[in-house]
């Protein structure tokens, strides 16, 4: 009773009750247009090159992570959110060695939007490149009704305006519903895709293409994982900060005790999410020229989805961007000049330089164990998969997807909860606070 009661009370607080009816509207709209079939394909022949897994149909499938599985099913928003991610991931590579732009990320608001609108500009560039190279491949996998430039023209003015509005509406979330809009929109394509991996499932099961025990370890590895996640999601590593005792006349200001919270997975889900879009970015252009030249199919061949080189890159991706992502949140040396102005410390630290070292040894610690949960987690569906000879693969089930869900989720409640403790509820949950775990 005291659960339903907490969820009743989100529809009590108008600001939260407008951004949660806004949310689900943009997402509505989001799942609509993966709807929306693009003309000029043929949709039957498109589905049977997917579900065979290889050369295309590989490619596409690993694609879908962005759009949802609109791209395998042709749909007007195919490439979905991807493009802007693979321009953020640019930007972010850019800022960290043009002197400019990362002056520009120093600046506060003024900054960041300058930023985000070079991101913008480049994101219509690398969704103009990406659908030009979808079609070029579905001419020549004999997927297009009428090929020549008429089709390409049309087929990228329709996934391109598609691609930039879905950016929009992730942008649209941001500034006014709740959570990141990129992986909101992510996360609802994943979400979307539990009925078809749940009927798949039980279709295999009454064919027996798979034993109904197998079945059941499935769905226990589901939710172990899902768990692991949590707990590991909500472990951080307090660091005790001490405020020095100042005399102000007749009142004494400090002397206060506080600490600076670390979370073991810094960086959260966006390291898998760049993981993924950059990986489908190397191997896209190799599957495209397969039919070109031998060399270029065997590349696609030893990069295809679910190879053991694939994996390896997509572990080795994601500790590299973990690292990356914790280095762009955290800055220990402006942290450390932070808590000196402030007039704090950390017992037993000197402060500047040597509270920044120390910052910095703490980070590279704790980046190290989420980096290798992150990695490790990435690859564990695979894993199962390969241990009981499952012949079919789950979206929803694979490591990516389980930790852009659940991490996407933790965040979103997390904002939710802020929202009615502000209102002075109780809180998300029952048991009332999303407390970290020490």
């Amino acid at each position: 009773m005291v659960l339903i009661r907490n969820f009743i009370n989100i529809f009590f607080v108008p600001e939260l009750r407008k951004k949660l009816f806004f949310t689900l509207c943009v997402l509505f709209i989001h799942q609509l247009g993966n709807h929306i079939p693009v003309i000029g394909i043929d949709l039957d022949k498109l589905a049977n090159l997917v579900l065979q897994g290889t050369g295309l149909g590989g490619i596409f499938a690993s694609f879908d992570l962005f759009s949802g599985g609109a791209l395998s099913r042709g749909m007007l928003f195919a490439l979905g959110i991807g493009p802007y991610i693979t321009a953020s991931i640019m930007m972010q590579m850019l800022t960290l060695s043009v002197p400019w732009l990362e002056e520009k990320q120093k600046e506060g608001e003024h900054g960041r939007k300058v930023i985000n609108q070079f991101t913008r500009y480049l994101a219509l560039g690398v969704a103009i490149v990406q659908s030009l190279g979808v079609a070029i491949a579905i001419e020549h996998y004999q997927l297009a009704v009428q090929p020549g430039w008429s089709f390409r023209l049309m087929f990228m003015l329709a996934i391109t305006v598609g691609s930039l509005f879905v950016m929009w509406l992730g942008e649209q979330i941001t500034l006014y519903g709740l959570g990141n809009g990129s992986s909101m929109i992510i996360f609802a394509g994943i979400v979307s895709s539990f009925p078809a991996d749940i009927k798949k499932t039980i279709y295999a099961v009454w064919d027996g293409a798979l034993a109904w025990p197998v079945a059941l370890v499935l769905l226990a590895v589901f939710l172990i994982i899902s768990a692991c996640i949590v707990f590991i999601e909500k472990g951080e590593r307090k660091i005790p900060v001490q405020y020095t005792r100042r005399v102000v006349g007749q009142r004494v200001y400090g002397g206060q005790s506080s600490y600076i919270p670390f979370k073991i997975n810094t960086a959260g889900v966006m390291p898998v999410i760049f993981a993924s879009a950059l990986l489908n970015m190397i191997v896209f252009p190799f599957t495209f020229l397969a039919g070109y030249a031998q060399v270029f199919q065997w590349i696609a061949d030893q990069l295809a989805y679910g190879t053991i080189l694939y994996y390896i890159l997509t572990f080795l991706l994601i500790i590299g961007f973990s690292f990356l992502y914790t280095t762009l949140i955290f800055n220990p040396e402006e942290l450390a000049d932070n808590i000196k102005k402030g007039g704090a410390f950390i017992p037993g630290i000197r402060p500047g330089r040597k509270t920044a070292d120390f910052f910095n040894y703490i980070l590279t610690r704790l980046g190290f164990v989420g980096a290798l949960y992150l990695g490790l987690l990435a690859l564990l569906p695979a894993g199962v998969y390969a241990l009981f000879n499952i012949p079919f693969s789950l979206r929803s089930m694979s490591g990516t997807s389980l930790l852009i869900m659940v991490g996407v989720a933790l965040e979103t409640a997390a904002q939710i909860e802020s929202y009615l403790i502000e209102n002075r509820y109780e809180g998300f949950l029952s048991s009332g606070r999303l407390k970290g775990r020490r």
